[in-house]
């Protein structure tokens, strides 16, 4: 058998990661809107009403839509990440209601990343 490198244990840390989140609750797709203090400052809140009035709209039922605290990335907020079933998570930043809008449909629904908007691709992690 051969030795796995760090290299391996990333890849089928990030595999095993995204199947498991999303696959527990039956979503194909999960955004999370940075809602921290500086988030929120930035208007948060405005990409949290845009992204819900749009599932509603477009009657979308396997798209979660969640919050967290700060991403540590305040100049560029307000911001989100987009999580599709077996694929890295995106990190989008500068972020309003129309680019949310568009992060919506053509990420969580079509899974085509939006690179004008996009941060980073993967998990944070410390090794």
């Amino acid at each position: 058998m051969t030795k796995l490198t760090i290299e391996d244990l990333k890849r089928i840390k990030e595999e095993v990661r995204s199947s498991t989140l999303l696959r527990e609750g039956g979503f194909r797709a999960k955004i999370t809107i940075h809602m921290g203090t500086c988030g929120i400052a930035a208007g948060a809140r405005k990409l949290m009403s845009a992204v819900l009035k749009e599932i509603e709209e477009r009657k979308t039922q396997d798209v979660m839509v969640t919050t967290s605290g700060c991403a540590g990335l305040c100049s560029r907020e307000p911001m989100a990440t987009v999580e599709i079933q077996g694929k890295p998570p995106v990190k989008y930043c500068d972020l309003n209601e129309e680019k949310i809008k568009e992060i919506f449909l053509h990420h969580a629904i079509q899974g085509e990343i939006v690179e004008a908007y996009a941060l980073a691709r993967g998990s944070e992690t410390t090794y």
